[in-house]
């Protein structure tokens, strides 16, 4: 494994920076799961250019909030295709962990309930 093999990776001189606690938890992931030979590093380097050069910045989007919706978009795109989970699974992940976060008070731990998922 290589992070220079990582196209735009945003980085100081001790590694990657994050501006946000979802993209060291997209970068942890991303580890976890090559490390659990979900996918090859050159696999992973090469989902994650493609999703670069598809889905570019969008208008008013920071580069670095930009490289790590590309990164998380990357990784659910490789996690289905490998059969460890679906896009439609992982969408509705997504909306049960928005429904969960919205009934949370600011500062609390944010916990799923079944209640959390929308009807099957």
């Amino acid at each position: 494994m290589s992070l220079s093999s990582l196209p735009g990776l945003p980085r100081d001189h001790g590694g990657p920076v994050f501006r946000a606690p979802w993209q060291a938890q997209a970068f942890a992931m991303t580890l976890a799961l090559y490390e659990r030979d979900l996918f090859s590093w050159t696999e992973w380097a090469k989902a994650l250019a493609l999703r670069i050069e598809a889905a570019p910045a969008q208008p008013g989007e920071d580069a670095t909030d930009a490289y790590y919706r590309q990164w998380l978009e990357a990784l659910e795109q490789l996690v289905a295709e490998k059969g460890a989970s679906s896009l439609a699974e992982l969408l509705r992940y997504q909306q049960a962990w928005d429904h969960a976060a919205d009934r949370t008070p600011h500062g609390q731990p944010i916990e799923l309930r079944p209640s959390d998922f929308p009807p099957a």
